[in-house]
């Protein structure tokens, strides 16, 4: 009995104790719950922009979009003709020092042949004084034919010589050519290069300027609306995505549009594109 009354009150404060956990929990959830609202309050405070400020934040994006567009215009065709003559000239600095190597090597087989018809002449004296002092017939022929041998080698060595001559004279128009051209092609460039770094160096701050703000605005988007917006601007050949109604026509492709949807563009309520091109229309620019 008095065992079965012990195991009633272990029971018992267990209860209790489990009780008290689940009271501390809903206590700990109440609090976080407490905390959820300010919260919610501070997400309350970020005002959703209207349709108005999103398609006047979009125009003025591509304001400074059309105004860095400009800008590149100006430096024109100027960066790439100045990197098609950097190659050009890098092309024939190699083909320079391939000709180069090219007569070295000539040069150095002329010499070679030289020093290899003196050490055959040597081999021919050499072996006339040897037949000299030969006791018959057979020796002697042996001596005619190294002597034939070398003087052959000679004759071979001479007319390779003779070839190897009018390679490096030919050569050396070449190289002639080469240099020339090079010098010349050196020079657009660093004539080119001279205009390519004062256009930049005038409009360099005023682009990075203008790239930072454009980023800036780009990023601040809702990004389906950016997402459109580079999409519009990659497909258009003049980059215009966003345009006037200019004339009761499109600003971009410069097709009519009814009266009844440009009142539709006038108010501002809703994101309308154009129909022929998918540019997005904005109001005219009304002239002060």
């Amino acid at each position: 009995m008095a065992t079965a009354k012990k195991s009633a009150t272990k029971k018992t404060e267990t209860k209790k104790t489990a009780a008290k956990k689940t009271a501390t929990k809903k206590t700990a959830s109440d609090k976080v719950e407490e905390k959820k609202p300010a919260a919610t309050k501070k997400t309350a405070k970020k005002k959703d922009l209207t349709v108005a400020e999103k398609l006047d934040s979009l125009y003025e994006l591509q304001r400074i979009d059309s105004e860095i567009d400009r800008i590149r215009t100006v430096r024109g065709e100027l960066p790439l003709e100045v990197e098609d003559l950097e190659a050009e000239v890098e092309g024939l600095e190699k083909r320079i020092a391939k000709i180069n190597d090219e007569i070295k090597e000539l040069e150095t087989d002329i010499s070679d042949r030289k020093n290899a018809n003196k050490e055959a002449e040597s081999a021919i004296k050499k072996y006339k004084e040897q037949q000299n002092n030969v006791r018959n017939n057979r020796e002697f022929e042996s001596i005619s034919k190294e002597i034939e041998y070398q003087e052959l080698e000679i004759k071979l060595n001479e007319k390779k010589s003779k070839e190897a001559k009018a390679k490096i004279e030919q050569k050396k128009e070449i190289l002639e050519e080469a240099v020339a051209r090079k010098e010349f092609r050196a020079e657009d460039l660093k004539t080119k290069k001279a205009e390519l770094d004062e256009i930049i160096a005038e409009t360099q701050t005023q682009e990075e300027k203008l790239d930072k703000k454009s980023k800036s605005a780009l990023k601040a988007m809702d990004p389906r609306i950016a997402n459109a917006y580079a999409r519009l601007r990659e497909s258009a050949k003049n980059g215009l995505a966003v345009v006037p109604v200019d004339r009761d026509s499109c600003g971009g492709c410069f097709n009519k549009i009814p009266p009844q949807r440009q009142l539709d563009i006038e108010t501002k309520k809703k994101l309308i594109t154009c129909e022929h091109c998918g540019r997005i229309l904005v109001p005219s620019e009304k002239e002060d």
